[in-house]
């Protein structure tokens, strides 16, 4: 003989469903902000001060930046407009992944011939290369470059 369905055991079904999504959700909350915490800087009102005159001060250097990597070693290419290396003062590099800070590194740099050579080794995928260059006269040029490493599915 079957069991009556009561109004107590609606209740448990009712409860344990919206309790299960409200546990899913909260997992999924925590580990979303654990592992990126979404500040690309710490006071976006204060980074907004100075943008625009930062920005136009980085566009008169007229550099660009080309990345390699082989599997071993990141090189940057810094080209000024006339396309011949340029004068960096200072380079501070931090290569992550677009998702989270836990595999974040600080690769060290080598100046010679004209490229910037760091050993470096990246699991397979999608990664940031965070560039801060100084120029002789302070000015610093801030790039982020979108890297892919590894095998591409088509």
């Amino acid at each position: 003989m079957p069991r009556e369905l009561t109004g107590r055991h609606v209740l448990i079904v009712t409860l344990g469903a919206f309790g299960t999504i409200i546990a899913v959700n909260l997992f999924m909350a925590f580990k979303a902000v654990g592992t990126f915490p979404g500040l690309e800087v710490k006071n976006s009102y204060v980074a907004s001060q100075s943008f625009d005159r930062d920005r136009d001060a980085q566009a008169a250097l007229n550099w660009t930046v080309t990345p390699e990597y082989d599997g071993r070693e990141l090189v940057l290419a810094i080209r000024d407009g006339q396309g011949l290396p340029a004068p960096v003062q200072g380079l501070e590099v931090t290569v992550g992944r677009p998702t989270h800070v836990r595999d974040d590194q600080r690769p060290e740099f080598t100046y010679s011939g004209g490229l910037f050579r760091a050993p470096l080794v990246l699991e397979p995928g999608t990664w940031n290369i965070h560039l801060a260059a100084t120029a002789p006269d302070g000015t610093v040029f801030r790039q982020r470059i979108d890297h892919y490493h590894g095998n591409r599915v088509n």
